[in-house]
């Protein structure tokens, strides 16, 4: 007989609630079995979408959800005790488990029926992602309390799922991404244990209930060795650390989402391909294979997903599963000498790397040190050096780059997905509804015993569900602990990396470089900025490390810098060129933003370039609002876009 199938997932949201509804709707009449509800970042990094910050992000990554009213539009005819719902949020998670909860009271539907996952990993956050709000502590004590609160009354609902996913998309070699998602998820646990706020059968139970979401990239052998190694690593640690002794708790409880930093701009018909080679690294495996599964789409390189495209995805899993036969036979790969010496060899390497983090006072410390962010960029900086030296082949980019158009390209829209303008408009008419609607005076209550349960360091959970009620906003629900607890910047972990090899190219790069030196007296210097919400850096970081092994000076403060604080440091610090990160699709509104701040501090005649997921439909736009170059996926080759940016400085 058969097993029966993974949970087959799309990774979906975006303009509104109720256009994100309708699509859910529209995959689950399609053949998806579960939901991955993504939020725009507005929602992941707590602001309203009428908030300054918020305007230029709003629905471009996902759906915005800005209190009760939207949740409910967005489960509009989605039966919640009947739904596999995972939702892809961290720094606000368990606000958004307060309005699902009470999207469930309001509907008379029995929350110890709700069935699901929040991400609510703040750690990879800090790493790799970069949607945190508060310092570690409390972030880690909400993390706490979400695992207190659903073991005891959301039994089947995933309080985290420790994610690793970002961290191969930051860099991470295997044994990285499982040392150091292990560490994360034994900081949480060691955070419940301390709070001494369950007993050990609610303890165990909270073991039971820690889930992964992990990356699988193209070396798929060595990728599904991982996952064996990930189950035999945390079956011993749940036996050893913490004294589970029931089997069922110390399963490797695993969802997946395949690697989207190996996708390419370049022949994106391509990426279909490495799409399902990734797919069989976590489902060949029988003993470790996922849980759930969502693949991403074939132009994640070009833009986000259209319905089409994500139904394509949806129908690889469909033809994994139910044409071949898989799920006919027991694990393929037990006894193999092979697989069992390259598990070894994994679990052998991440153990030590787990050590050394223990060493540094376990997850929390080697944060504080900035040594995990370090070392991903270190690891990173190496894989975009081995892909410009053509030691590792990417197909279409750095070998057999000659090849016919693309038709998937070729339809009128490009083959890519265009966010609906009135989005924003939208969501902003429906907050100010929900404001002008509610009870003031109870809003402001739920509020104040916000505040205060937080103060006083006492559970948060139903004080939110309170506000939830009361039609309290995301926006009011952050900034009210934000006055409590404050915000954090975490470490940029450039410093250490390299790049730059022996090259010919980079030392013709470097010659070039002291020649100006020796013409102007000092190193060019290159402000590389992340303005508005998007946390993705890797790129920033990339090109930080690459511009500094040339020579640049660079200054580079990290992630959500505002326009007008990037404009003032080009100016004080006398830039010869601004080079702006920015992947959420708000590449017009932010570029235009940060040359008119530039223009309006005297700083006009400063060139401006962007780099990042942006549209061949959005260049010549750029360029007109006074951006002097864009650069994108396809151009990959550090030395010759560190070389445009010298030319740009002269």
């Amino acid at each position: 007989m058969a097993d029966a199938p993974w949970i087959f997932r799309t990774y979906a949201g975006h303009s509104s609630a109720q256009a994100s509804n309708a699509l859910y709707r529209q995959n689950l009449a399609a053949g998806q079995t579960g939901l991955s509800i993504a939020f725009d970042l507005p929602t992941q990094c707590g602001y309203d979408p009428d908030d300054a910050i918020a305007r230029p992000e709003v629905g471009k990554v996902g759906v915005p959800i800005a209190s009760i009213d939207d949740m409910h539009a967005l489960f509009e005819g989605i039966p919640l005790d009947q739904m596999n719902t995972s939702m892809t949020i961290n720094g606000t998670a368990i606000w958004l488990l307060a309005l699902y909860v009470g999207v469930a009271r309001e509907r008379g539907t029995d929350q110890r029926a709700l069935r699901g996952t929040i991400q609510n990993d703040i750690v990879k956050e800090y790493l790799a992602r970069g949607t945190y709000i508060f310092p570690p502590a409390p972030s880690l004590d909400l993390i706490a309390e979400s695992y207190e609160y659903c073991v005891a009354h959301m039994p089947q609902w995933n309080p985290s799922n420790v994610c690793s996913y970002h961290l191969q998309e930051a860099g991470a070699t295997p044994v990285q991404e499982l040392a150091f998602a292990l560490a994360d998820a034994l900081g949480v646990l060691d955070r419940v244990a301390a709070r001494q706020r369950v007993d050990d059968a609610a303890f165990q139970q909270c073991v039971g209930r820690v889930s992964f979401f992990v990356n699988a990239g193209m070396r798929f052998v060595e990728e599904m060795c991982k996952m064996r190694a990930f189950t035999r690593m945390w079956d011993a640690l749940c036996r050893e650390r913490y004294g589970v002794t029931d089997p069922k708790l110390r399963q490797f409880r695993y969802g997946v989402q395949v690697n989207s930093l190996g996708l390419t701009e370049q022949q994106p018909e391509n990426n279909a391909w490495r799409i399902l080679i990734e797919a069989l690294g976590v489902t060949l495996s029988k003993d470790a294979r996922c849980r759930a599964l969502q693949l991403p789409t074939w132009n994640e390189a070009l833009s986000l997903p259209r319905p089409w495209d994500q139904q394509w995805s949806l129908r690889l899993q469909q033809v994994l599963a139910f044409e071949t036969d898989l799920l006919e036979y027991g694990d393929l790969f037990t006894g193999n000498p092979v697989i069992e010496a390259k598990v070894t060899a994994l679990v052998d390497g991440a153990t030590a790397e787990l050590a050394k983090i223990e060493a540094m006072g376990g997850i929390t410390g080697a944060i504080d040190t900035g040594y995990c962010k370090k070392e991903l960029v270190r690891s990173m900086a190496a894989r975009m050096g081995r892909i410009e030296r053509g030691e590792q082949i990417v197909v279409g980019v750095n070998k057999y780059v000659e090849a016919l158009p693309s038709p998937l390209v070729g339809g009128s829209d490009g083959g890519v997905f265009h966010a609906d303008p009135a989005a924003g408009d939208a969501a902003r008419a429906a907050v100010a509804a929900t404001r002008a609607r509610r009870d003031p005076a109870r809003a402001a209550a739920a509020v104040a015993a916000l505040v205060d349960a937080a103060t006083r360091g006492a559970p948060i959970m139903e004080a939110s569900i309170a506000c939830a009620l009361a039609r309290v906003t995301t926006g009011e629900w952050a900034q009210a602990l934000r006055d409590v607890w404050g915000e954090y910047r975490a470490e940029t972990g450039i410093a250490g990396a390299s790049i730059g090899g022996a090259s010919d190219d980079w030392q013709a790069l470097r010659t070039r470089v002291l020649a100006r030196v020796d013409a102007t007296g000092r190193r060019p210097r290159l402000l590389v900025g992340k303005p508005g919400l998007d946390g993705h850096s890797n790129g920033a970081e990339v090109i930080a490390v690459a511009a500094r092994d040339a020579g640049f000076e660079v200054i580079y403060a990290g992630i959500r810098v505002s326009a007008a604080a990037i404009a003032q440091t080009a100016v004080q610090e006398a830039v010869d060129l601004v080079g702006l990160s920015i992947l959420s699709g708000s590449h017009l509104e932010l570029a235009s933003a940060v040359v008119d701040e530039l223009r309006a501090r005297g700083g006009g005649d400063i060139p401006v370039v962007i780099g990042g997921t942006v549209p061949a439909h959005d260049h010549a736009e750029l360029l007109r609002r006074g951006v002097s170059r864009v650069f994108t996926p396809a151009d990959y080759k550090l030395s010759d876009i560190v070389g445009a940016l010298l030319d740009l400085c002269c």
